[in-house]
Protein backbone atom coordinates (compact mmCIF):
# COMPACT_ATOMS: atom_id res chain seq x y z
CA UNK A 1 0.00 0.00 0.00
CA UNK A 2 1.31 3.42 -0.84
CA UNK A 3 1.31 6.01 1.90
CA UNK A 4 -1.85 8.08 2.24
CA UNK A 5 -2.69 11.35 3.94
CA UNK A 6 -6.23 12.05 5.14
CA UNK A 7 -8.24 13.70 7.93
CA UNK A 8 -8.99 11.76 11.12
CA UNK A 9 -11.89 13.01 13.23
CA UNK A 10 -12.45 12.24 16.93
CA UNK A 11 -16.04 12.06 18.12
CA UNK A 12 -17.56 12.18 21.59
CA UNK A 13 -19.46 8.89 21.43
CA UNK A 14 -21.34 9.31 18.15
CA UNK A 15 -18.68 8.16 15.66
CA UNK A 16 -20.89 5.38 14.26
CA UNK A 17 -23.72 7.82 13.41
CA UNK A 18 -21.31 10.40 12.01
CA UNK A 19 -19.39 7.95 9.84
CA UNK A 20 -22.65 6.41 8.55
CA UNK A 21 -23.82 9.95 7.70
CA UNK A 22 -20.60 10.63 5.75
CA UNK A 23 -21.10 7.31 3.93
CA UNK A 24 -24.54 8.56 2.83
CA UNK A 25 -23.05 11.88 1.72
CA UNK A 26 -20.00 10.58 -0.17
CA UNK A 27 -20.89 6.94 -0.91
CA UNK A 28 -18.19 4.32 -0.82
CA UNK A 29 -17.29 1.57 1.61
CA UNK A 30 -17.39 2.09 5.38
CA UNK A 31 -15.57 -0.23 7.78
CA UNK A 32 -16.07 0.22 11.53
CA UNK A 33 -14.11 -1.57 14.27
CA UNK A 34 -15.19 -1.39 17.91
CA UNK A 35 -13.15 -1.30 21.10
CA UNK A 36 -14.54 -4.78 21.88
CA UNK A 37 -12.80 -6.19 18.81
CA UNK A 38 -9.39 -5.12 20.15
CA UNK A 39 -9.89 -5.36 23.90
CA UNK A 40 -12.42 -6.27 26.56
CA UNK A 41 -15.89 -7.01 25.07
CA UNK A 42 -17.47 -6.35 28.49
CA UNK A 43 -15.95 -2.86 28.91
CA UNK A 44 -18.49 0.01 29.16
CA UNK A 45 -17.29 1.54 25.86
CA UNK A 46 -16.94 -1.82 24.04
CA UNK A 47 -19.54 -0.92 21.37
CA UNK A 48 -17.94 2.45 20.56
CA UNK A 49 -15.86 2.90 17.41
CA UNK A 50 -12.12 2.44 17.91
CA UNK A 51 -11.42 3.02 14.21
CA UNK A 52 -13.62 3.78 11.24
CA UNK A 53 -12.60 4.29 7.63
CA UNK A 54 -14.68 5.45 4.69
CA UNK A 55 -13.16 5.00 1.23
CA UNK A 56 -15.09 6.51 -1.65
CA UNK A 57 -15.17 5.87 -5.38
CA UNK A 58 -13.99 9.48 -5.86
CA UNK A 59 -10.76 8.63 -4.03
CA UNK A 60 -11.62 10.32 -0.72
CA UNK A 61 -10.62 8.69 2.55
CA UNK A 62 -12.09 9.81 5.85
CA UNK A 63 -11.21 8.20 9.16
CA UNK A 64 -12.84 8.66 12.55
CA UNK A 65 -13.30 7.16 16.01
CA UNK A 66 -14.85 7.77 19.39
CA UNK A 67 -12.48 9.47 21.79
CA UNK A 68 -11.58 7.55 24.93
CA UNK A 69 -13.73 8.14 28.03
CA UNK A 70 -12.78 11.36 29.81
CA UNK A 71 -11.18 12.91 26.72
CA UNK A 72 -12.74 16.32 26.27
CA UNK A 73 -13.44 17.28 22.66
CA UNK A 74 -13.98 20.76 21.29
CA UNK A 75 -15.01 21.51 17.69
CA UNK A 76 -11.89 22.43 15.78
CA UNK A 77 -9.42 20.53 17.94
CA UNK A 78 -10.92 17.11 17.25
CA UNK A 79 -9.36 16.66 13.80
CA UNK A 80 -5.89 15.31 13.10
CA UNK A 81 -4.03 14.51 9.90
CA UNK A 82 -3.38 10.79 9.42
CA UNK A 83 -0.38 9.36 7.56
CA UNK A 84 -0.59 5.62 6.97
CA UNK A 85 0.89 2.91 4.80
CA UNK A 86 3.40 0.10 4.97
CA UNK A 87 6.60 1.88 3.86
CA UNK A 88 8.15 1.93 7.33
CA UNK A 89 11.26 3.92 6.37
CA UNK A 90 9.26 6.62 4.58
CA UNK A 91 6.70 6.95 7.37
CA UNK A 92 9.31 6.95 10.16
CA UNK A 93 11.11 9.72 8.28
CA UNK A 94 7.93 11.81 8.19
CA UNK A 95 7.35 11.05 11.88
CA UNK A 96 10.84 12.19 12.87
CA UNK A 97 10.46 15.48 11.00
CA UNK A 98 6.91 16.18 12.23
CA UNK A 99 7.81 15.43 15.88
CA UNK A 100 11.00 17.54 15.80
CA UNK A 101 10.29 20.77 17.64
CA UNK A 102 6.82 19.53 18.53
CA UNK A 103 5.32 17.30 21.21
CA UNK A 104 4.97 13.52 21.05
CA UNK A 105 1.63 12.61 22.63
CA UNK A 106 1.93 8.86 21.93
CA UNK A 107 5.31 7.38 20.93
CA UNK A 108 5.54 5.61 17.58
CA UNK A 109 5.54 1.97 18.70
CA UNK A 110 3.82 -1.37 18.14
CA UNK A 111 0.15 -1.38 19.19
CA UNK A 112 -2.35 -4.11 20.12
CA UNK A 113 -3.64 -4.30 16.53
CA UNK A 114 -0.14 -5.18 15.30
CA UNK A 115 0.86 -1.93 13.56
CA UNK A 116 3.26 0.75 14.71
CA UNK A 117 1.31 3.88 15.63
CA UNK A 118 2.13 7.24 17.16
CA UNK A 119 0.63 10.69 17.64
CA UNK A 120 2.33 14.06 17.85
CA UNK A 121 1.63 17.75 17.61
CA UNK A 122 4.01 19.56 15.27
CA UNK A 123 5.67 22.89 16.02
CA UNK A 124 2.67 24.70 14.50
CA UNK A 125 0.09 22.98 16.73
CA UNK A 126 -1.20 20.53 14.09
CA UNK A 127 -2.10 17.05 15.36
CA UNK A 128 -0.62 14.11 13.39
CA UNK A 129 -1.23 10.36 13.54
CA UNK A 130 1.23 7.97 11.88
CA UNK A 131 0.35 4.29 11.33
CA UNK A 132 2.85 1.87 9.84
CA UNK A 133 1.00 -1.25 8.72
CA UNK A 134 2.56 -4.64 8.32
CA UNK A 135 3.25 -5.39 4.64
CA UNK A 136 0.84 -7.92 3.15
CA UNK A 137 1.79 -10.63 0.79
Amino acid sequence: MTSRLNPYISFGGNARSAMEFYEQVFGGTLVLNTFAEYGDPSAPEADKVMHGMLETDAGFTLMGADGPPGMELHPGDNIAVSLSGDDADELRGYWDKLAAGGTVTLPLEKQMWGDEFGMCQDQFGIQWMVNIGQPTG
